[in-house]
């Protein structure tokens, strides 16, 4: 069953169905659904799919293999190319219309030297004849990227790029709608919106048996989909350190280089630069601090990877020895809640990005944290969840409850916060994900049901 991805599912048709000429760049982190989104827009595609995978091996050997994906598509006998462009020669003989899915194309790109390939694919791409739709695929987000820059052979030859992400909280919900809020809350915040990952979500579990079956165990689905496949890159080249002292916050650049012990030559600067362009941290900052570099902070990008770094790194043996149960109940039962919570802020914030991007909040310049310093209690710290408009900043106090928050319990947070001096804030508003057991005509009020309702509402499910 192919679920979300809508708007890219629009964005490939319109492509494969057009009457001009079609190159597509398709990029994103492995195991995110680059290629079942091809597969699924192609099955509209009125002619005939080519789709070829890349190996590790020499230019030769991925020629080889691409020829004889060409000729089981288009069922001739074995034939041999001794150049790319032969083989594209050969194509533009035929006369019915192509689709040519050359995926995983990083391994393809590396059996040459430099750019060799990318100035190669700029040729054919420029003499591409309409018939022929061709798709480039990667998950090597950073040389993926590379194609995009003004230097490359193919900078401004794509008709059209879709760099895939992971699926926000309301799509990932459409691999288990039948779930309670709460649960879709926790299964969100826990296992992300990879759609690998949410494959493996199957049946009513309960999260603790999900969390028991698919990451305790040694050699489970998902162990096994971080450490060998989310992780593989990494332990090559980076201080693995700087994901487990991330875990599940946020932290300065001076606290991730105080923890790791790392020496001012400018090393720890360049591996949290590379990480980001892989995608697996994030670099925010306030949106009343963004120019301030003192108020930057890094946090890992991808939930799956968060629970995994808070609560199974280092403790592998732990687990091994004690077993799923008990390892579940004395380090993840007691202060699961609390994890769950810090992720439903995230919820909130794409909440409002979709309420934004429906056009609903036309006078919302931009939303985020936002930092405030109480010089009163020399104290300081951040709302997770804040929208600027241009009078000011209204706030959102995010609750992961499991009973509804009354109006007491609302005025309360009020009060609190309008005692925070030097506070430019218009207004306080509340996301429950138990909702409220009262009505209010003078309080913004968000619940659980509002979140995966309101939202949805928006053309097309897809980010």
């Amino acid at each position: 069953m192919f679920y979300g991805r809508k708007n890219e599912l629009e964005q490939l048709r319109e492509q494969f169905d057009s009457y001009d000429k079609a190159a597509v760049l398709v990029y994103g982190k492995r195991r995110i659904g680059k290629s079942t989104l091809i597969r699924e827009a192609a099955k509209s595609f009125s002619g005939t799919v080519i789709y070829h995978l890349c190996v590790e091996s020499t230019f030769k050997g991925n020629l080889d293999l691409l020829t004889r994906s060409v000729t089981q598509a288009l069922t001739l006998p074995s034939m041999r190319f001794d150049t790319l462009f032969d083989l594209f020669d050969f194509l533009k003989t035929r006369e019915k219309p192509l689709l040519l899915v050359i995926d995983e194309y990083q391994y393809f790109k590396s059996s040459l030297r430099g750019k060799e390939l990318d100035s190669m694919f700029q040729a054919i791409i420029d003499t591409l004849p309409k018939n022929i739709k061709l798709v480039l695929c990667g998950s090597y987000v950073t040389m993926m990227r590379e194609l995009l820059e003004q230097d490359n052979p193919l900078f401004g030859r794509f008709t059209s790029i879709i760099h895939l992400k992971e699926m926000d909280y309301l799509d990932a919900q459409l691999f288990y709608p039948d779930r309670s809020v709460r649960d879709k809350i926790a299964l969100y915040s826990i296992f992300g919106g990879s759609p690998f990952v949410l494959s493996q979500l199957t049946g009513r579990s309960s999260v603790e048996t999900s969390i028991k079956k698919l990451l305790l165990p040694d050699n489970s689905i998902l162990r096994s989909h971080i450490e060998n496949v989310a992780l593989s890159e990494i332990r090559k080249s980076f201080d693995v350190r700087i994901l487990e002292y991330l875990g599940n916050g946020k932290k300065k650049y001076s606290e991730i280089a105080s923890f790791i012990g790392a020496e001012k030559n400018g090393l720890l600067d360049k591996q949290l630069k590379h990480l980001i362009s892989m995608e697996t941290i994030c670099k925010d900052s306030p949106i009343n601090k963004r120019g301030d570099r003192r108020k930057q902070f890094y946090s890992i990008s991808d939930n799956l990877m968060r629970f995994y770094f808070t609560y199974i790194f280092a403790n592998e043996e732990s687990a091994i020895r004690l077993g799923e149960d008990s390892f579940f109940k004395q380090r993840i039962g007691r202060t699961l809640e609390t994890f769950v919570s810090l992720r439903f802020e995230s919820i909130a914030l794409q909440y409002f990005e979709r309420l934004a991007w429906q056009g609903r909040l036309p006078d919302v310049t931009d939303m985020g944290s936002y930092w405030y310093d109480d010089k009163a209690k020399h104290a300081n710290g951040q709302f997770d969840c804040a929208l600027k408009r241009s009078d000011g900043y209204e706030i959102f106090e995010v609750k992961y409850y499991k009973k509804p928050m009354s109006r007491n319990e609302c005025m309360a947070e009020i009060d609190q916060v309008q005692r925070i001096e030097d506070l430019h804030v218009t207004g306080v508003g509340f996301v429950c994900s138990a909702g409220f057991d009262f009505k209010a005509e003078d309080l913004q009020l968000i619940s659980g049901d509002n979140l995966f309702a309101e939202a949805a509402t928006r053309r097309g499910t897809a980010r």
